[in-house]
């Protein structure tokens, strides 16, 4: 039933929200793994295991992590770039993905920081986001679940994100590191 839930449904045109099928974000301690609830634990294990797998792991640090001055973020940001040195996975910035009203230039807006352009383009099969505002992060995990078959997984401040295959909920910079430890062994 899990996989189900995060899979494109044939009859439509756009990808089904998941909450649309009764998916429910974890409580605090756990974490969701292709729908199913998990412990915190459980899902940094599988997640170290698919990096190690991954024949392109990618991370994409968003504003809270690149910009944001906080001593928090700045720790944030030291430890996802000690788990990308472990991991040996590319980092993507996605520096500020906000729209430039009154006038859009799509070629200079869209491609730098889109990460489904650059999924698509680059042969992603597991992208990993971190610091990247909720509201963005929703939309654009849908976009690439419906639209390719790389692995989402989104590390995230607050409750967690439901459109990614797997999420990590209330992100501190120790679970990174927690991660990064991990992939060192």
């Amino acid at each position: 039933m899990a996989k189900a839930l995060l899979a494109p449904d044939d009859r439509s045109f756009m990808t089904l929200s998941v909450t649309s099928r009764g998916l429910v974000l974890p409580d605090p301690g756990h974490a969701l793994l292709l729908g199913d609830t998990v412990s915190e634990e459980e899902a940094l294990s599988d997640l170290a295991q698919r990096i190690r797998l991954a024949r392109n792991p990618t991370i994409f640090p968003g504003p809270l992590v690149l910009w944001k001055k906080t001593p928090d973020s700045a720790q944030m940001a030291a430890a996802v770039k000690r788990l990308s040195v472990v991991s040996g996975m590319t980092l993507i910035p996605m520096a500020d993905y906000r729209p430039k009203y009154p006038k859009i230039n799509a070629e200079t807006e869209i491609n730098p920081s889109h990460p489904n352009l650059t999924i698509w383009h680059n042969k992603i099969d597991l992208c990993l986001f971190v610091g990247v505002h909720c509201h963005y992060a929703n939309i654009a995990l849908k976009i690439i679940r419906g639209g390719t078959d790389c692995f989402t997984v989104a590390l995230c401040s607050y409750a967690g994100d439901d459109e990614a295959h797997l999420t990590i909920r209330d992100l501190t910079p120790q679970t990174v590191l927690r991660l990064a430890k991990r992939l060192e062994k």
